[in-house]
């Protein structure tokens, strides 16, 4: 039997945050602006802990698309995915992942970060990726994902619903944050900050 691993991906693979970058480099100026102004409550609610990065990620992403050309996003996607991506990627990480695919493991990438930019990313390097799916509708960006925010309990859940985890040997995962704390209970073999971590960590 093969062994799985599932990587989030910003914090982890990643030295930073890059959906807050992205945004900055595809979103009009003007928009931006006024879309600052008016998520202000839900930033703030965020910066004080009562409002979920689920959330605030879910407002941001349709207040800067929601009516965007599809087809341009897409191809501003790939140039950050080309050019931008590479400068962030933790050295550790990729040694790791290629550890992984070494050994024959499935390697699964999974992250509340788009699928615009993670797509090309993960086909370059031969792995697997659950993430939010931008909605489109005849070209033009609904500013919904296709599915939940897939972070907590939603990763976990996406998980499930895409691999059997009793066909692999042993089930690896890799999280940095609260979030991936149900993710983290799937694995046999768990990374919290490149740390193993015990089953009863987040108890």
């Amino acid at each position: 039997m093969v062994n799985i691993s599932f990587f989030d991906f910003d914090g982890t693979i990643t030295q930073s945050d890059t959906f807050t970058p992205f945004i900055y480099r595809t979103v009009d100026p003007k928009r931006l602006k006024w879309g600052k102004l008016m998520l202000l409550p839900y930033i703030v609610g965020y910066k004080l802990g009562f409002i979920s990065g689920s959330v605030i990620r879910s407002k941001i992403f349709k207040s800067g698309f929601q009516g965007a050309n599809a087809a341009l996003l897409r191809k501003a996607a790939l140039e950050y995915s080309q050019n931008d991506l590479p400068q962030v990627i933790r050295p550790n990480a990729m040694q790791q992942i290629d550890w992984h695919l070494a050994q024959g493991d499935k390697v699964v990438v999974i992250s509340a970060s788009i699928d615009v930019y993670l797509k090309p990313w993960c086909k370059l390097h031969g792995l697997d990726l659950i993430c939010n799916e931008i909605e489109e509708n005849h070209g033009v960006l609904t500013g919904m994902y296709k599915h939940q925010d897939c972070s907590g309990i939603i990763k976990k859940n996406r998980i499930l619903e895409n691999y059997n985890l009793s066909d692999f040997e042993e089930v690896y995962v890799y999280g940095d944050t609260i979030e991936d704390r149900e993710m983290l209970s799937l694995g046999t073999k768990r990374f919290y900050q490149w740390q193993e971590v015990a089953n009863d960590f987040f108890a």
